[in-house]
C-alpha cells in the first residue's frame, strides 16, 4: 500500500482506495483522461491564483508610487516612508510571483 496525491484535492490517499477520503473523488472509476483533467484544472487554478496575486502586487506598487510622488508628501515624512515601503513590497511580491509562474510552467511540461 502506497500513499499517492489525490488528483482533485492534492492530499494524500491510499493507492488501494476507490475514493479520496477528503474530497470524495472517485479514483477507482476514473480514467486516465479524468485524472489528467483534474490535475490540469488544479494547475490552472494555481496559475490563476498566482496571476491574481501579481495583479494585486502591481496595484500595490503603483499605488505607493503614485502616493509617493503625487500625494504632496515630502521626503522624510511618515507618509513618504510608508509609500516607499509599499512600492518595495509590491515590487518584490510581483517579482516573486513571476518566478513562481515560471517554475509552475516548467513543472507542468
Amino acid at each position: 500500500m502506497a500513499l499517492i496525491d489525490c488528483p482533485s484535492c492534492g492530499k494524500k490517499m491510499s493507492d488501494k482506495a476507490k475514493t479520496c477520503p477528503n474530497c470524495d473523488f472517485s479514483y477507482g472509476d476514473a480514467s486516465v483522461e479524468d485524472i489528467e483533467r483534474k490535475e490540469s484544472m488544479k494547475r490552472f487554478k494555481k496559475m490563476h491564483n498566482i496571476q491574481n496575486q501579481s495583479m494585486l502586487a502591481m496595484l500595490l506598487f503603483i499605488g505607493g508610487f503614485g502616493f509617493m510622488y503625487w500625494g504632496g508628501v515630502s521626503p522624510g515624512d511618515v507618509q513618504h516612508s510608508v509609500a516607499l515601503m509599499t512600492c518595495v513590497i509590491g515590487f518584490l511580491w510581483y517579482g516573486i510571483n513571476r518566478v513562481r509562474i515560471v517554475l509552475l510552467k516548467r513543472s507542468s511540461k
